[in-house]
C-alpha cells in the first residue's frame, strides 16, 4: 500500500518518440555497400550536371544561403521513382525517416517545395540527361538498335470528371472566380488599412486573418481565375476535334485544362494523358519519350521517329507498332524517314479477301507493307514488340507507380515521364554497364 507523499511532482526527461529529433549518426554506416541508393549515387556522380548548376547564383564569399547540390535532388528523385514514390511531400518526409534517403541527403536539408519545383522545372535538362545515359548504354553495347517498339500508356490525370464544363458553364465560372478574387483583394486592402489605424489594439478574438493567410487566399483566388481562363483558351482545340454537329458538347476541365477524357485499359472513360514510350528491343532501353493529349495513337509514330533521330543521330532498321498506330499516312511518314514499319494489317470486312494482298488504292509503301507483314520473317520480328514495349509499360505501372499523375499540365506530365525514363535507363546502366563490382550490379 502506497503512502501519499507531499513531494512535488518530479520533473523528468521522458522519451518523446513521435517527434523528429537530431540523432548523431555516421551516415556512411547506415547502408550496406551493395544498397541501391549507393549505386544510384555512383551513377549520378558520373553524369554531367553543369546545366543544373549554371542557374545557381550563390557563390563562395557572396551573400545568400548555400544552395542544395542538384546531384542530391537528382539522386533523390531517381531513387524515389525506382521505389514507386511520386509524392514530393512523401519523399521529403522520408528524407528524415528512411535510411536510404538520409544517406542520399548526406545532411542536406530538404523540403517538399524544393523537391516539387525541381521535378517539373528542368524538362530540357532531363531530356539531355536521358541522351547522355543512352550514350553510356551504347558505349556499353546495351543498345542493338535493330528494332524499336513504341506504345502509349493512358495515365489518369489529376482532375475529376466533374471538373469538365461546357463553354456557357466556363463563362459563368470565370465571372464567379473574378468576383471572388475582387472580394478577396478588397478584404486584404481593408485589413491592411484597419491594422494601420488600430495599431495592434484589437484583441486576438477580433483579429482577422494574418497577412500570410490573406496572401494565400489571394493566390488561390488568382489561380482559380487563371485555370478557368486556360480552360476557355483550350476550348477551341477541343471543339475542332468534335464532329460538326457536336461542337457545342465540347468540355474542358477547370482543374487541368490540358487533360482529355480518354478510354482507359479497363474500358472506362476518365481524364488522362497519353504517355508515349519507345524502347530498343536489345535490353529495353527507353530511347524516346513524349506526352500527348490525344487518346488515339494513330499519328504518334512519326513525331517519335523524329525525336529518336534527333536524340541519337540514328534510326533503327525496323519500327514496331501495334494496330492503333497503323494509319497509312503514319506508315508512309515513318518509312520516308528510314525505318521499316512492322505493324499488323487489319482483317478486312470481306472475309474472302486476303489482307496481305495490295489493294488498288494502296501507295507503293502501303502495298509493300501489306506484303511484308504476310511473310514469316516479319511476323517473327513483330513478336519482339510485346516482349519489349509491353514489358517496359508494365514496369512503369507496377515498379515505378505510374498509375495516376500528381501534376497538372502537359509540360509537367512530360517531366514526370522523363524522370521515369531516366530512372529506367539508369538502372539498366547500373545493372549491365556501370564500372562497379558484380555484387553492386546485382543489387540493381
Amino acid at each position: 500500500m502506497s503512502v501519499a507523499s507531499d513531494r512535488p511532482a518530479l520533473r523528468l526527461r521522458r522519451p518523446q518518440r513521435q517527434q523528429v529529433t537530431p540523432v548523431p549518426l555516421y551516415l556512411d554506416a547506415l547502408l550496406p555497400d551493395d544498397h541501391l541508393a549507393r549505386l544510384i549515387w555512383a551513377a549520378v556522380e558520373r553524369l554531367d550536371l553543369t546545366a543544373f548548376t549554371a542557374e545557381i547564383k550563390v557563390v563562395e564569399g557572396g551573400p545568400g544561403r548555400a544552395a542544395a547540390d542538384p546531384a542530391v535532388l537528382v539522386a533523390l528523385w531517381i531513387y524515389g521513382t525506382s521505389q514507386g514514390e511520386s509524392s514530393a511531400r512523401q519523399i521529403a518526409r522520408l528524407c528524415t525517416e528512411h535510411f536510404a534517403y538520409l544517406w542520399l541527403c548526406g545532411g542536406v536539408s530538404m523540403n517538399y517545395h524544393s523537391l516539387s519545383d525541381f521535378r517539373v522545372a528542368h524538362g530540357p535538362k532531363l531530356d539531355a540527361l536521358i541522351t547522355e545515359v543512352l550514350g553510356c548504354l551504347h558505349h556499353a553495347a546495351l543498345i542493338d538498335f535493330d528494332h524499336v517498339a513504341q506504345d502509349g500508356i493512358r495515365v489518369r490525370a489529376s482532375a475529376g470528371a466533374a471538373s469538365f464544363r461546357r463553354e456557357a458553364s466556363l463563362q459563368r465560372s470565370l465571372e464567379e472566380a473574378r468576383v471572388v478574387l475582387a472580394a478577396v483583394q478588397a478584404a486584404g486592402e481593408a485589413g491592411e488599412a484597419g491594422e494601420a489605424g488600430e495599431a495592434g489594439e484589437a484583441s486576438a478574438e477580433q483579429a482577422g486573418p494574418t497577412p500570410r493567410q490573406q496572401a494565400a487566399r489571394q493566390r488561390a483566388a488568382a489561380e482559380r481565375v487563371a485555370r478557368v481562363e486556360a480552360a476557355l483558351a483550350e476550348l477551341p482545340a477541343v471543339q475542332a476535334a468534335k464532329p460538326a454537329g457536336k461542337k457545342e458538347e465540347a468540355r474542358v476541365s477547370t482543374t487541368d485544362p490540358e487533360a482529355r477524357v480518354m478510354k482507359m485499359a479497363d474500358g472506362g472513360y476518365r481524364p488522362a494523358y497519353n504517355i508515349q514510350l519507345a524502347a530498343d528491343s536489345g535490353h529495353q532501353a527507353i530511347v524516346g519519350v513524349d506526352v500527348t493529349t490525344s487518346g488515339s495513337d494513330q499519328q504518334q509514330a512519326p513525331p517519335m521517329v523524329q525525336q529518336v533521330q534527333e536524340r541519337l543521330d540514328a534510326l533503327p532498321a525496323q519500327w514496331l507498332i501495334d494496330g492503333g498506330f497503323a494509319a497509312h499516312t503514319a506508315i508512309e511518314q515513318v518509312e520516308a524517314a528510314g525505318p521499316q514499319v512492322l505493324a499488323p494489317v487489319r482483317q478486312p470486312k470481306d472475309g474472302q479477301r486476303d489482307r496481305y494482298v495490295p489493294r488498288p488504292t494502296d501507295s507503293a509503301t502501303i502495298a509493300a507493307w501489306r506484303q511484308r507483314m504476310g511473310t514469316d520473317p516479319a511476323k517473327d520480328a513483330y513478336r519482339l514488340r510485346a516482349a519489349t514495349i509491353e514489358c517496359v509499360n508494365a514496369q512503369a505501372r507496377s515498379r515505378f507507380g505510374l498509375q495516376q499523375l500528381r501534376v497538372r499540365g502537359r509540360h509537367k506530365v512530360r517531366c514526370v515521364a522523363l524522370w521515369l525514363a531516366l530512372t529506367h535507363n539508369l538502372l539498366l546502366w547500373i545493372k549491365h554497364g556501370l564500372a562497379v563490382s558484380p555484387a553492386l550490379r546485382a543489387a540493381a
